[in-house]
């Protein structure tokens, strides 16, 4: 009866496969190389180009970019916010 709760897993894994490992969460501007946390900062993206070039945009570089994607022109978006209609 005991063997079962010996199987079990959590909190066995450590380093990069942890659940709350910092590089799950942590991008770079794509322009400036700011390091930002998409849960604590505003990250922008473009939804067509962000699975080819990672194009993460912090708050001051999609600003200047007048919130344009500088590889395609489309319309940067916040991450994680639903697009609203």
């Amino acid at each position: 009866m005991l063997d079962g709760v010996y199987a079990m897993t959590i909190g066995v894994l450590i380093g990069v496969n942890a659940g709350g490992h910092k590089g799950w969460v942590t991008v770079k501007c794509r322009l400036c190389a700011r390091e930002m946390d998409i849960t604590k900062n505003i990250v922008y993206h473009c939804p067509k180009c962000v699975s080819n070039h990672r194009s993460y945009f912090c708050e001051a570089d999609a600003r200047r970019l007048k919130y344009k994607c500088p590889y395609c022109g489309h319309e940067l978006e916040v991450l994680g916010m639903p697009k609203q209609r």
